[in-house]
């Protein structure tokens, strides 16, 4: 049953007349009303660089983004570089941009450092780099809009622990690539959320986000370890695995710690238990804006960061998609930056 572009549907035309703020977030450490500018003062040219476009979490980044540009009134170019095995092709769009003549840079970077020393020389010279959704751990960044993934592993422990009223359980873990920053910050949330509790991990391994090695990531830790209560994955490992418990007999209930269009329809269905989202759409408009008034010579904060919902059957029936993905209709934007 495939509610989500039917329920979609029914309100994505207010929705894109509707304006997105004021949003409440976390700036600096301080809750807020988020307000961005009503317009640029010039067209400005700003590059996107996004790890991949291969599923919903990244095509509602990239309408995000897409959307503010035209609110905003600047010129946006939006690349991908084809999975976290391609941190080359990353760097190597970021110097295409460079050599375009970009005002500023939005970056989800592949991993936390390769991209350290372009983003130090535009920012020196007064072109801005903001850090959007994955981490990118350099010195001299203009402005982050994140969350922690950190926080967002540790509620989705806390779920599954909560639920358990305490009993011992033994959970499977598979995060996804190991260089990423997301990945690793996942993994230190879950480290963090793990004493005092009665919960047993199993490592499954870590692998780019593609359908393929998630599967193989998947058998094998349900090979491994068959009495697992509880399986936590990145969005690919959880969509596969959600299907794959039922053919072995599994009794895992699966979780994703970040919601996906996809995750989300498995909740619904009941194949998935539960998933936080980090409204990725909210993180690449507030980026957006962030570049704008960086260029403008405002003092922005360093941190911005959309309030974490954990989503299950019953949190559904209040959440606004389009904190989330595009429309129905919509799939990945790419596109050059415009002269």
């Amino acid at each position: 049953m495939r509610w989500l572009p039917v329920w979609f549907c029914l309100f994505s035309q207010s929705l894109l007349a509707a304006e997105w703020f004021p949003y409440p977030v976390e700036a600096d450490g301080r809750m807020r009303d988020y307000r961005p500018l009503p317009v640029a003062d010039k067209p400005w040219r700003i590059c996107a660089l996004l790890p991949h476009g291969k599923d919903r979490y990244w095509w509602g980044v990239a309408w995000g983004l897409d959307q503010e540009a035209n609110r905003l009134g600047v010129r946006l170019g939006i690349y991908e570089a084809g999975g976290y095995e391609h941190a080359a092709v990353q760097l190597e769009q970021f110097d295409h941009c460079v050599a375009e003549g970009a005002n500023a840079f939005v970056v989800a970077s592949i991993n936390t450092y390769d991209l350290c020393h372009a983003a130090e020389v535009q920012t020196k010279a007064g072109r801005p780099v903001i850090d959007l959704v994955n981490r990118l751990d350099c010195p001299g960044i203009s402005a982050h809009s994140r969350v922690d993934f950190a926080d967002m592993a540790r509620a989705t422990l806390e779920y599954v622990v909560k639920r358990s009223a305490g009993r011992p359980i033994q959970v499977g873990w598979l995060p996804g690539p190991a260089d990423a920053g997301w990945v690793q910050d996942a993994e230190r949330g879950l480290r963090e959320a793990m004493p005092g509790s009665a919960v047993t991990l199993a490592h499954g391994g870590y692998g780019p986000v593609d359908r393929s090695r998630q599967a193989q990531l998947v058998r094998e830790l349900l090979k491994q370890h068959p009495q697992l209560d509880y399986l936590i994955g990145n969005a690919e490992a959880a969509a596969f695995a959600a299907q794959l418990v039922r053919n072995v007999g599994s009794q895992a209930q699966v979780l994703s710690f970040y919601a996906t269009e996809r995750v989300l329809e498995q909740i619904h269905e009941g194949q998935v238990l539960a998933a936080p989202t980090d409204s990725p759409v909210i993180q690449a408009r507030v980026a957006l804006d962030l570049a704008v008034r960086a260029l403008q010579g405002e003092k922005v904060p360093q941190l911005i960061s959309p309030k974490i919902e954990m989503l299950d059957v019953a949190a559904l029936e209040r959440f606004d998609l389009g904190r989330l993905m595009p429309p129905e209709g919509h799939w990945m934007i790419r596109q050059e930056l415009p002269d």
